[in-house]
């Protein structure tokens, strides 16, 4: 067993290796210092993370450099309506052997990356969305009976515009569950807007250099993984996944869920309180902390749920927001 001075240590170097990561892609996605350590606290926790943004907001590129800097292999799928699953996964192809012989070969698709960007990911059809179940899930790709795992780490990142909605097709309910986080990327604001320019109109423009590689990540994604969770934080955080769920009571929060059940059509599940739990552990370690704070779930808690919770007739028409809710939720709890 590990003394406090080796877990502090280990703490610190994560910190600071996370930190560089950090800082690389800071250089090239300036002014979303909080987007950036959500997406960070995501991939250490091993999520899968879907960003939501107005095209131009820089969604692609974010997730360009962060690949570039965490030293794993990308790849960028262009989701269009005629997307195919093979497209995805790969297909078995006729070749000839050694001996001359036709056998088939499984030519892997892109799916088989370390990082996977999934461009815009609503403009495929549902048949070809649910390519990804699996993927995501259990990170490995069943064809012809063959399972073939991918390696760890394994993040499907993906995008989508929250405006433009013809030609789209909503995501599965089964597959927003898998994604860790949803992330909103706002509008940038005019003192980035100024220093945009020069960054992508001169000639300097900076490089993201490779900060960590993949062993180093892997064993800081273990390191979460140990960061301690108290029962009265781990109570805290079930209160507050319960009181999104019209029907489900728990006297915690009771007075919290008077503003959710008549606003909710169906709550977050068991991903979304698994899902704030490690986010939490994550953004603790990050805080330098080896123990998860209820401060570390409330902060977590919109990234974590926002995608999980399905408004009611009700919510909808009074104009009522995911985020919102959430927040009211949360003030409910503190009284």
């Amino acid at each position: 067993m590990e003394s406090k001075e080796e877990i502090e240590k280990s703490c610190r170097q994560a910190i600071e290796d996370i930190g560089r990561v950090k800082s690389e892609v800071s250089k090239v996605f300036f002014g979303q210092e909080s987007l950036i350590e959500e997406l960070l606290i995501a991939l250490l926790c091993g999520g899968h993370v879907l960003l939501e943004g107005v095209p131009g907001v820089g969604k692609t590129h974010l997730i360009k450099s962060l690949s570039r800097a965490l030293s794993l292999s990308f790849s960028r799928i262009q989701f269009t309506p005629d997307l195919m699953p093979a497209d995805l996964i790969g297909t078995p192809i006729l070749v000839k052997d050694n001996q001359g012989d036709r056998i088939f070969r499984f030519q892997k698709g892109p799916l088989f990356s370390h990082v996977v960007l999934a461009d815009e990911i609503n403009r495929a059809t549902p048949k070809t969305q649910s390519a990804l179940l699996e993927v995501m899930e259990e990170k490995q790709i069943t064809v012809s009976g063959q399972a073939h795992p991918l390696e760890d780490p394994y993040f499907v990142l993906a995008t989508q515009n929250p405006i433009e909605m013809e030609g789209t097709y909503p995501l599965p309910e089964a597959q927003i569950d898998r994604f860790f986080f949803k992330l909103s990327v706002p509008y940038p604001d005019e003192a980035h807007l100024f220093r945009m320019i020069d960054l992508v109109t001169g000639e300097d423009a900076p490089e993201v250099h490779e900060v960590l590689d993949r062993k180093r990540l892997i064993e800081i994604q273990h390191l979460v993984r140990r960061v301690l969770v108290s029962d009265e934080v781990k109570q805290y955080a079930v209160s507050l996944v319960l009181a999104t769920s019209p029907g489900r009571h728990l006297n915690q929060a009771s007075q919290a869920k008077q503003g959710a059940v008549n606003m909710v059509r169906y709550g977050a599940g068991p991903r979304g309180i698994l899902a704030i739990i490690l986010a939490g552990k994550g953004r603790a370690l990050l805080r330098g902390r080896f123990h998860v704070s209820k401060e570390d779930i409330r902060e977590v808690a919109l990234p974590a749920l926002r995608h999980r919770i399905l408004l009611s007739f009700e919510g909808e028409i009074d104009g009522i927001e995911t985020d919102q809710l959430i927040r009211k939720i949360i003030e409910g709890m503190k009284t």
